[in-house]
Order: C-alpha cells, then sequence, then structure tokens
C-alpha cells in the first residue's frame, strides 16, 4: 500500500534503489524498471485533474506561449526548407575530449596534457550541472573566459558543456535546493499522475548522496532562466555550447511533462487536452507521444539562436543520448528531428556499449552490429552536419575497435572511459588514434557516400508498432558470468529481438553488414525526395506508420525507378500517429489491398520502379537465427538491382563502407571477427581478406594505399594489387582498422 506523502519526494536509499550507472539509465532507460523504480522513489500523488502542479509564480503569465521559433519547431517541417548551413573546419575535423579545472592553476596542465594526446576540441565540463547563483555563476564565467583564452593559443577549441534540463543541488537532500527553496517545484516536470521528476542521490551515479536532482519543464519559465545563462556562456568567448540532453527523462517517472506548463503547450499546438494515462490505443496520447519530440526540438533551437544572438559564429551540439532504438518513444528526444533543422546546430550521440565497467568486451557479433547500426544511425541522422559521437571504451584494445567503427562511419570521436565522461581509457591509445584521424581527416570526412542501398528508419513504427517495456538497445540483455552492470539487466524485455519493429530494423542492418554491402540509414523526420536520389534499392523494414507525406515521396522513388523491399504484416497500415488507415498508404506500389489476403510475398512493377514485398519478418529472424535463407529473401532485390562496386572475399565479420573523394574510392574495413555468438573474452585477431573493385568504363588505377590506426605510422602507404578484367584485387591483413584508398583516372 503506497504511503502517504505531503507532495514532497521521499530521498532514496540503499534499501528502496540500487546506485545505476548514468549510460545504463540514460540511453538504455529503465523500460519496465523505470515505473518500478518511480514506485518505489516518489510514492502516488495526487490526480493530475484535481490539482494545478505548477502555479506560476506571480510575476509569471498565466499561460506560457511557445517562442515563434519554436512555434514553427513543433509544427511539421516544410520539405526542402533547410538551407545549406557552412560549417568551419573545426567541427568537421574534430578530435574531442573532456576537459575542466579545479582552481585557475589547474588550466594551463589540462590545457597541455589534452593537447599533448591530439585532442583538438575541449568538452569543458565545470560546475553548471549545479544549482549556482547569479553571482556564483557570473563568476564561474570568468574562469571560463580565462580557461578559453589558454586553449586558444594552444590552437584548441572550447565547447562549454551544460546540462539544459537537470539542475543539481549538491547537499538537497537535507538542505537548502532548487527544488524546495526557489523555482524548482513550479518549473518541475511531471508525469500523467502529477508527480515531480525530481529525486535524491543514490539512483544514478552522477547524482552522489545527498544531492538533489531536478528536471525542469522546457516549456515553464525555466526556458527563458537557461537562455538567458546560454547567452553569458556565449559571451565568453567559447566556440560552441554542448547543452546535456534535452529530455523528459524517465529515470524515476514515465511520460513528463505533464506539468501545467507542458499542458498549455500541448494545448496550445494541438488543441488538446493531456491524456490522463500511457495508452496507446489512446489516439490523445499517441498525438502526446509526438509532440514531445517536436516540442524538445523547438527548445534546442531556441538554445541555438540564444547563444549566436551574443557570438555569431557560435556553433552548438547537443548531446543526444537516444539512438536508432525505442528510447527516444520514452523521453522525447529524437535526434532525427534535428536533422534538416537551419543552423549551426547538430548532435554529440551518447552512443552506449554493453557493460558500464566492460565495455564491449564481452559484445556477441550480433551485438556489434547493433553498435554499427547505432553509429549509421546518428551519421544519418545529423544529416550534412557534423555528427560527433561519444567513443566509450574499457581498456584500451576495445576502446580503439569502438572508435574504429565511430569514425569508419564517419562520426567525430569523443573518447571517454566507461561509465562517466571525465577521463580516457588511456593516453597512449587516444594519442594515437587522435594522430590517425588528424594525418588522414580530409579522407575520412570530406567523401561522399558510394552506397546504393538505404535502409529506412522510420520514427513513427518505432514510437507506434507493437510498443513495449524494452528499448532494444542491443540483442544481448544478459550479463555473461562474472560481469555487472550489464545494459539490460538481464530482462529478455529489454532486447532488440523482443520489439517486432526494432527487431526487424536491426536485422535487416546485420544482414547487410554480413553480406558486406554499403549502405546508409535513412531517417524518416523531414523526408524529401532528394534524400532519396542516390539509392537504387531502399529497405522499408516492418513500415507500418507513415504519413501522407512520405508515401508521397517513397512513391516517387519507385515511380522514377528505384526499388523498395517492404516487410512485414501490416504494410504501410497506420499514420503518422499510429492510427489504423482505412488503406495502405502504399496500396498502388504494393498491388495490394487491405480487404484482400496478403501473399507471403509478392512483387510489383510500379512506374518505372518495382516493389518487394515479404509479409514475413526477414529481419527478425535473421537478427536471432543468422539464417542464410532470410537474409537471401531481404537482399535479393539488392542483389539484382544493386551490386556494390566494393567487395570482400574472407569472414563476413569485417565491417565494410565505401565513399568517393574526386577520383578516389575510400573503403573502410573494421576487424570485427574477435565476435561470435555468444560472449567471449575480447581479444583482436588480424584477418586476412582481399578487397575487390570494380573499375568505372575506361579507368585506369594510379595507386592503391591503405593507413591505419593500428601501428606506430598513421600515414597511408602504398600496397600491392592487381588488375584483373577492369577489376582490382587488393590482398590485405587487417587488425582492427584499415582504410584503403583506390585511386583512379581516366585512361
Amino acid at each position: 500500500m503506497p504511503e502517504q506523502h505531503d507532495g514532497t519526494p521521499p530521498a532514496a536509499t540503499a534499501a528502496t534503489t540500487a546506485r545505476l550507472g548514468r549510460r545504463r539509465l540514460l540511453r538504455a532507460g529503465l523500460g519496465a524498471g523505470g515505473a518500478l523504480a518511480a514506485g518505489r522513489l516518489l510514492p502516488a500523488g495526487p490526480a493530475r485533474a484535481a490539482t494545478p502542479f505548477a502555479p506560476a509564480p506571480p510575476t509569471a503569465p498565466a499561460a506560457p506561449t511557445l517562442t515563434a521559433r519554436a512555434a514553427r519547431a513543433v509544427r511539421p517541417a516544410a520539405p526542402g526548407s533547410t538551407a545549406a548551413q557552412p560549417w568551419p573546419d573545426w567541427t568537421r575535423y574534430a578530435r574531442i575530449a573532456d576537459g575542466t579545472f579545479n582552481e585557475p592553476a589547474d588550466m594551463q596542465g589540462y590545457v597541455d596534457a589534452l593537447k599533448a594526446q591530439n585532442v583538438s576540441v575541449i568538452e569543458l565540463d565545470t560546475l553548471l550541472s549545479n544549482w549556482l547563483t547569479d553571482a556564483e555563476f557570473a563568476a564561474h564565467m570568468a574562469d571560463v573566459k580565462t580557461f578559453t583564452g589558454l586553449a586558444h593559443a594552444a590552437g584548441l577549441k572550447v565547447v562549454m558543456y551544460y546540462p539544459s534540463l537537470e539542475l543539481i543541488s549538491p547537499g538537497g537532500e537535507k538542505g537548502r535546493s532548487f527544488y524546495k527553496d526557489d523555482h524548482g517545484k513550479d518549473w518541475v516536470q511531471r508525469d500523467l499522475a502529477g508527480k515531480p521528476n525530481v529525486f535524491y542521490g543514490s539512483v544514478v551515479v552522477w547524482v552522489d548522496p545527498g544531492d538533489e536532482s531536478v528536471w525542469l519543464s522546457p516549456h515553464s519559465p525555466w526556458r527563458d532562466y537557461y537562455l538567458r545563462r546560454i547567452k553569458g556562456v556565449a559571451a565568453t568567448g567559447v566556440d560552441g555550447i554542448w547543452p546535456d540532453v534535452p529530455i523528459y527523462f524517465d529515470g524515476v517517472l514515465t511520460w513528463c511533462d505533464a506539468s501545467s506548463w507542458g499542458a498549455a503547450a500541448f494545448k496550445a499546438d494541438t488543441g488538446l487536452a493531456l491524456p490522463r494515462a500511457a495508452d496507446f490505443t489512446d489516439p490523445v496520447f499517441r498525438r502526446y507521444v509526438e509532440w514531445r519530440h517536436r516540442s524538445l526540438l523547438g527548445f534546442q533551437l531556441d538554445i541555438a539562436a540564444a547563444g549566436r544572438s551574443v557570438n555569431p559564429d557560435l556553433v552548438t551540439f547537443v548531446e543526444t543520448v537516444s539512438m536508432d532504438y525505442r528510447y527516444a518513444t520514452s523521453i522525447g528526444l529524437d535526434g532525427g528531428y534535428l536533422r534538416t533543422a537551419e543552423g549551426a546546430v547538430s548532435q554529440v550521440w551518447e552512443v552506449d556499449i554493453l557493460g558500464n565497467y566492460d565495455g564491449m568486451r564481452h559484445a556477441t557479433a550480433t551485438d556489434w552490429t547493433c553498435l554499427i547500426s547505432m553509429y549509421k544511425y546518428a551519421r544519418a541522422a545529423s544529416g550534412a552536419k557534423p555528427a560527433w559521437a561519444f567513443s566509450y571504451g574499457w581498456q584500451a584494445d576495445d576502446a580503439s575497435l569502438v572508435m574504429s567503427q565511430l569514425i569508419a562511419a564517419g562520426c567525430n570521436p569523443y573518447e571517454v572511459r566507461t561509465p562517466f565522461k571525465n577521463d580516457t581509457v588511456d593516453a597512449a591509445m587516444r594519442a594515437r588514434m587522435y594522430a590517425f584521424v588528424r594525418a588522414n581527416q580530409a579522407k575520412l570526412y570530406d567523401p561522399v557516400s558510394a552506397a546504393r542501398v538505404g535502409v529506412y528508419h522510420s520514427a513513427p513504427s518505432r514510437d507506434y508498432v507493437a510498443p513495449g517495456e524494452g528499448n532494444g538497445m542491443y540483442a544481448n540483455a544478459k550479463a555473461p558470468a562474472g560481469i555487472a552492470d550489464w545494459w539490460g539487466g538481464d530482462d529478455p524485455q529489454m532486447s532488440c529481438a523482443a520489439l517486432p519493429w526494432l527487431g526487424e530494423f536491426r536485422g535487416t542492418v546485420k544482414a547487410l553488414v554480413y553480406a558486406q554491402v554499403p549502405f546508409d540509414t535513412v531517417p524518416s523526420p523531414g523526408l524529401v525526395a532528394a534524400d532519396l536520389a542516390r539509392f537504387q534499392v531502399l529497405l522499408l523494414p516492418n513500415l507500418q506508420a507513415v504519413s501522407d507525406a512520405e508515401a508521397t515521396v517513397l512513391r516517387g522513388f519507385v515511380a522514377a525507378g528505384g526499388t523498395v523491399v517492404i516487410t512485414g504484416p501490416a504494410p504501410t497500415a497506420l499514420d503518422e500517429l499510429g492510427g489504423r488507415r482505412a488503406e495502405f498508404a502504399l496500396s498502388d506500389v504494393l498491388g495490394l489491398r487491405r480487404a484482400d489476403p496478403l501473399p507471403a510475398s509478392r512483387r510489383n512493377s510500379y512506374g518505372s520502379g518495382s516493389c518487394w514485398y515479404l509479409k514475413a519478418l526477414p529481419g527478425l529472424s535473421y537478427l536471432s537465427n543468422t539464417d542464410q535463407a532470410s537474409a537471401d529473401q531481404l537482399l535479393a532485390a539488392v542483389r539484382q538491382s544493386a551490386p556494390p562496386a566494393v567487395t570482400l572475399t574472407g569472414d563476413r565479420r569485417i565491417f565494410l563502407d565505401a565513399r568517393r573523394l574526386g577520383g578516389d574510392t575510400v573503403v573502410h574495413l573494421v576487424n570485427f571477427t574477435n565476435f561470435g555468438d555468444a560472449p567471449a573474452d575480447f581479444r583482436t585477431t588480424p584477418v586476412n581478406c582481399t578487397l575487390s573493385y570494380a573499375l568505372p568504363a575506361g579507368a585506369v588505377v594510379t595507386a592503391v594505399t591503405v593507413a591505419s590506426p593500428d601501428g606506430t605510422d598513421p600515414a597511408p602507404r602504398p600496397v600491392p594489387y592487381t588488375v584483373t578484367t577492369g577489376t582490382v584485387g587488393v590482398p590485405l591483413t587487417v587488425v582492427q582498422y584499415s582504410v584503403v584508398t583506390i585511386s583512379a583516372s581516366a585512361a
């Protein structure tokens, strides 16, 4: 029976909650455990309808309205409205590391140490997580200005870390706190039952025992409070802002923000009252799920605009914890929504690993393909902008392999030791890997993708198709023997194999990785025809929820000669808010009507293109069983319509990606052959393979080089090759990561 309380959250104790790692909590989420934790930490409050939970301060408006920018942001973006944004080279070639200082005397030492590790951008993380008075904030900004000057003198850039919706009050459990003694109680996020999103230490690793963590509503006056301080940070001369996780935090409560501020914003945007419970059969709740994505997009855009109002050259990189899996649904932050946003605003992607204190050392090969999927999604969801990403590790060898995959996907590395973010796994490893990035930066970040195959990531299908308790970050949710603090908490519901939409998506990615077919992810938010123009085949795994605008773009792709492969039992049967359609959105493309029995498979011509339909979920089958029959079903259209120009002979557990830079073809190879079907101790085993490249008609090879971070010299070196009937053959030994460049010119 719930205990009675007066509305003030009780402290969490060791008897009621375990101390959870931030990396497990903030990106794996709590899933089913979230509701349990909420019940343990915050006994039930009064019903939302009975009490106004966040009364405005006397000077605040009774009904907050969105800024013009935010109001635009929470509505669907106009197709093709994004202007090209020039990004400075330092952002595109960034090599990032955490930096801080305890006293001004420490500053120079930190700058010198990071420069020696070949770091080019310092993420400065100091006191801004904490509740500071205006005077304390101003005094600290003076120190930040000093640090920034020292970094600039050393040739380094500074991006200031600043949590966007969380505020920590040191000692706030028993002492003064922002929630109890300032505006926190008025501005806090609340769940659908009205409980406040605030807790005390011992729940997560970054909130010390005795401290208070309160998560604020972006619709409350906190928004202006935070934006004023963003302007103060921008005035110090830093080069960028790093807002941390603008989310509806679900560590102790779920489905925030149902504060009076959130209710007013939802009403203003949709004309609807908030739903009373989390019920995916309720169209109002489904609207609330999607509205949270757009409302957080508006907040991110306002942060970037506030900084640039002080310094027009300022860039913003939003720390984004939600990847391709289902966590975006529960916390609201969908990284794909920012892809087409105007202005110098992109993401730092928190790509998580399996074990807080083990990294990827006990991954399965399928888990590794999940990691590949996340990095590929990160690169795609940032669009044409730089995509910075966390590179977590536990020891130097697993850390360097994770970073290799990150770089191969086209992201910029932010190297840290799990589960925190303030230290390197190994300074020598970081220096070696970053030296490789510096020596090859143009080759790594300037090319364009050579992939002719796309995998469609449907945000509404992720949100609305068979919603469950898990988030699906990886496949293996059960911790290996002797490994503590595993991402899935030994709950099989957490596995991507337990989620029909995500399992089909991840299995499709796995099939392409194992077939060594270069591919790119295609995020659905803001989709326009230009996003698909370079593809010949587009895979649409278990695509059920789709807007009319998306359907028009997809239909046009097929009509113009493209091939689509749609899988699943309800192809385009839902609208973008998860509502049932009377007819399939792509009925004409499929050659199928909803009223008719669905065939096991069907191939239909439409315009100049074709649609291959499979009723089953072969991707999900391949994810779980690695059965060749399922892969053959998925990839038959790829082999027929878009056979890759670059192929590999050797172990299928070598990731292959290909890009073009002028007359060069740049091929990335990452060796994950040390992973198998079951978790095993980490090792690195060099593998032999042969790379083949079908030359364009009339082209001749002028050089073949290989660069790798695995040795002491990161510079490209010539390697032997053969040319037989227009195909270049390159025998290789890959340790962890090799970048092969095939240079060709017209005969």
